[in-house]
């Protein structure tokens, strides 16, 4: 830590700038979609005993463990049914805690390359090791933005089928005399952003790769034999 000396100059070269838009897409990849709370309504009526809709709700959020989303019905007894037996179906907590969870881990290895950028500018290029641990951490991160938002998009489509319309296919709305209607969902727009932003990140982390393989020693030998080719070897003499 002695060595620390603040250079601003890789912030201003594609290999630092890149890090820090990484850094950014990355809290709005985890924020969007670790932050979301909503709630689906199904309107029951059974006349003539409940003759006007009364409207049940669910409430569900991360991490999207639907099955333990119960349904809460107003003050009084709606239909004769108890629906806090009743719940959401599907449990999407693996997909998008494994999606949130490596987004903050992305989002503190932006912070640690981004110290040693700018604070240890000459240890990273005099090394032969930090550029290729980056290149290679920059490689798996770009594999695994892209598995993570893969399966979190598969799971985000399942939860829009799951708390929209389906959700009105309760037990009880199959009783004679009972009718259930879908009434609202809360819009998840938040969501889609975080989708859209994993992909970005992959996007992201896949052309810095290029950059950062430029720092390794897989880069420089070319440029080092290009150097000797064009001044470090005399020319022949002549006979």
């Amino acid at each position: 830590m002695s060595n620390f000396q603040l250079n601003l100059n890789p912030l201003k070269e594609p290999l630092g700038f890149i890090k820090v838009l990484e850094w950014v897409a990355s809290i709005f990849a985890f924020a969007t979609c670790g932050g979301f709370k909503g709630k689906t309504e199904i309107l029951v009526n059974c006349p003539p005993k409940v003759p006007e809709n009364k409207t049940i709700t669910a409430t569900f959020g991360y991490p999207f463990r639907l099955n333990e989303a119960s349904f809460q019905a107003p003050p009084g007894n709606v239909c004769d049914v108890g629906w806090n037996k009743f719940v959401l179906v599907g449990d999407y907590a693996s997909s998008a805690q494994f999606y949130v969870t490596f987004a903050v881990f992305v989002f503190l290895y932006c912070i640690a390359a981004l110290l040693l950028y700018v604070g240890y500018t000459n240890l990273y290029r005099d090394s032969r090791k930090l550029p290729m641990i980056d290149f290679i951490v920059t490689l798996v991160v770009t594999f695994l933005w892209l598995v993570s938002t893969s399966a979190w998009a598969k799971a985000l489509t399942d939860i829009k089928i799951a708390t929209g319309h389906r959700g009105k296919e309760l037990a009880p709305c199959h009783s004679e005399g009972l009718m259930c209607h879908f009434g609202s969902v809360t819009g998840m727009g938040s969501l889609n952003v975080s989708m859209i932003f994993g992909f970005l990140n992959m996007i992201l982390w896949g052309g810095n790769a290029w950059f950062v393989y430029k720092e390794t020693n897989l880069h420089s030998p070319s440029n080092t034999s290009a150097s000797h080719t064009q001044g470090g070897i005399p020319p022949p003499t002549g006979i």
